[in-house]
């Protein structure tokens, strides 16, 4: 067995936190290394601790935040200051704002998932990985959810239903080989797959994978106002 990935967990419920803590230390791969309860106490505990990567929910306490953001504005001190720091944002709201909120200054090292993946240790260790190694992931629900609001406006050719299992996988953070694995296609399948998503979506194919989140992302984004 490798080297644990170390983390800190950070939330201001302390069943939450502690939940977390075991869940992930059940895994065999993570070694939590600390656990916190506000913005502030996260930041420390990075300094600290040096951990590989952190997981925190996207409200928590502190009067020096912006309301509601914390965990955001939190995840951006970090990645600036500790720019070897993968991490992973819990979040309750579905809405892409927030989601857009994270990666508005660069997707690399950021994952976005919605809480109810806490459940799911595939899905959070899957992002955990890959923030470490520089990924990025973004919930498919969200992805989802932009996707249906570009289908009203009428500002893109409908996708098909298997491109769009495929753009959820990307949006994990999957490179093709994954994405064919958790498909149960082949590869030239999912090349062709997506190849026709960016062409859909307007957008330059690119074998980056945090790159390709990036793209997607900028895609679907909010409509210039």
């Amino acid at each position: 067995m490798g080297e644990l990935i170390r983390t800190v967990v950070a939330d201001d419920h302390y069943l939450v936190r502690e939940g977390t803590r075991q869940l992930l230390e059940m895994s065999g791969e993570v070694a939590v290394v600390g656990a916190v309860g506000d913005a502030d106490e996260l930041l420390d505990a990075v300094r600290r601790l040096g951990p590989d990567v952190v997981i925190t929910d996207i409200r928590m306490p502190g009067g020096q935040w912006r309301q509601g953001f914390e965990g955001i504005d939190a995840a951006h001190r970090i990645r600036s200051a500790h720019p070897g720091v993968g991490v992973v944002v819990l979040s309750q709201f579905s809405d892409a704002l927030f989601a857009f909120e994270l990666f508005k200054h660069g997707t690399e090292g950021f994952a976005y998932l919605l809480k109810d993946r806490v459940g799911d240790l595939d899905e959070l260790l899957g992002a955990i990985r890959a923030v470490v190694s520089g990924g990025s992931v973004i919930d498919p629900k969200v992805v989802e959810g932009l996707l249906a609001r570009r289908d009203v406006r009428g500002q893109q050719e409908a996708l098909t239903t298997r491109e769009r299992d495929v753009l959820r996988e990307m949006a994990h953070g999957r490179t093709n080989s994954a994405i064919a694995r958790a498909l149960h296609l082949s590869i030239s399948s999912v090349e062709k797959h997506v190849n026709s998503i960016f062409t859909k979506l307007g957008l330059e194919n690119s074998g980056d994978v945090h790159r390709r989140v990036a793209a997607v992302l900028a895609y679907l984004g909010p409509e210039p106002s």
